[in-house]
């Protein structure tokens, strides 16, 4: 099952994300660290082209972040496609506004003292409603802000915080630790729900909620000695309900589709697979798609079968993945408009051909069958006419 077209945009990439626009388009934003040919750090801005499944060779729009920010470290961009967040290495977070004004593309760094000083983030994500932010630092800071106002709702210390996710219905937050431990949070007030239950040689290391909206799952990675599995805890309950083997090596990084049909992994030399989660079942290899490096993120395209990788050696690749292709709109439409322009001759042919039916005794004088013009007209008596005939009074 290796395969799907790939493409590379080469460069000591650090981080990136997919933007949805307001205009139905997909963008890709990239952070690329310093190096001899560059100074400074950048985060930069491409167009996607679903139809070659590619990025354009030349930005939309750019930032250079001065040397004492250090390197991009995550990226998490707001559901509206309006606004990013960036963890560096030594600035703590900047906020930015993508302003796009028909070929105008600009990336305006806002102030933000609440996130200015909170220092390195590991991880970093935005609820699906889009009312709040996640961080995780890598001093065991992890903190939840209300959006836009950037107020706290919960910022708790522990040991340093390796991944997070936000459930559906955004009323979940859940954590993984480096200690091997995950927990759920409630997003509301920050009140910790669940300690998720693992035996001794156990570490929960990834994690992911469902998102088709029927399976009310978390999925997380599981390190078991030298075992590499994916289990599933329901969240109705937070008990493991059952585990599998999929990516069968170490993961790096994990992600979950828009649609909540697909679950893929991507392992710390380079490969990737995706899943099929009505099946739990591989359907997707990209194997050493970044050549034996750790990958470092991986995202799917919010509309398009299209996962994007970064890593540090290989920069970011961009794969159509080998899986069914989905019904367009479009399609659904023209489908139900043509069984539509079938029944209507079905029902045509049958009027014209079916003089059995119609020919029940009638009066004198009177035809066999109405005329089909007959349907088409207002069949209510007007309102001169006696319906009743003669009433004897």
């Amino acid at each position: 099952m290796d395969g799907g077209g790939s493409e590379h945009q080469r460069g000591t990439v650090t981080c990136g994300s997919w933007i949805r626009r307001p205009e139905n388009v997909n963008w890709v934003v990239l952070g690329t660290k310093h190096s001899s040919s560059s100074p400074c750090s950048v985060l930069t801005v491409f167009s996607f082209d679903p139809i070659t499944s590619s990025l354009s060779s030349s930005p939309l729009a750019s930032y250079v972040f001065e040397a004492v920010n250090g390197e991009p470290v995550a990226i998490a961009v707001h559901p509206s496609g309006d606004d990013v967040v960036c963890s560096t290495s030594n600035g703590g977070c900047k906020l930015f506004e993508l302003y796009a004004q028909d070929s105008n593309v600009k990336l305006l760094a806002r102030e933000s003292v609440p996130l200015r000083g909170i220092g390195p983030q590991k991880c970093l994500a935005f609820s699906v409603d889009g009312s709040k932010l996640a961080t995780g630092g890598a001093d065991g800071h992890m903190r939840i802000f209300a959006w836009p106002s950037l107020s706290i709702i919960l910022d708790e210390a522990h040991k340093s915080v390796r991944d997070m996710d936000f459930s559906l219905d955004s009323e979940f937050l859940a954590s993984t630790s480096t200690d091997g431990s995950a927990r759920i949070w409630k997003t509301e007030d920050g009140v910790p729900v669940a300690t998720l239950t693992r035996n001794s040689d156990e570490k929960i290391e990834l994690c992911r909620f469902s998102k088709d909206g029927t399976k009310p799952f978390l999925f997380c990675t599981v390190q078991k000695g030298d075992k590499a599995l994916t289990s599933v805890w329901d969240i109705s309950t937070w008990k493991k309900i059952g585990h599998k083997r999929l990516l069968k090596k170490s993961a790096a990084v994990m992600s979950v589709s828009k649609d909540g049909k697909y679950l893929a992994l991507g392992s710390k030399d380079g490969d990737i697979c995706v899943v099929e989660v009505k099946k739990m079942e591989v359907c997707h290899w990209s194997k050493r798609l970044h050549l034996g490096t750790y990958i470092a993120t991986l995202d799917f395209c919010p509309t398009e079968r299209v996962v994007l990788t970064t890593s540090s050696e290989w920069g970011a690749v961009v794969t159509k993945l080998n899986v069914p292709a989905d019904w367009k709109e479009w399609q659904i439409y023209l489908v139900l408009l043509g069984l539509f322009l079938a029944s209507a001759v079905a029902f045509y042919i049958f009027f014209k051909k079916s003089d059995n039916f119609w020919n029940f005794p009638l009066g004198k004088n009177q035809p066999a069958r109405p005329e089909f013009g007959a349907f088409l007209k207002d069949s209510q008596p007007s309102d001169d006419r006696n319906i009743w005939g003669p009433v004897d009074m």
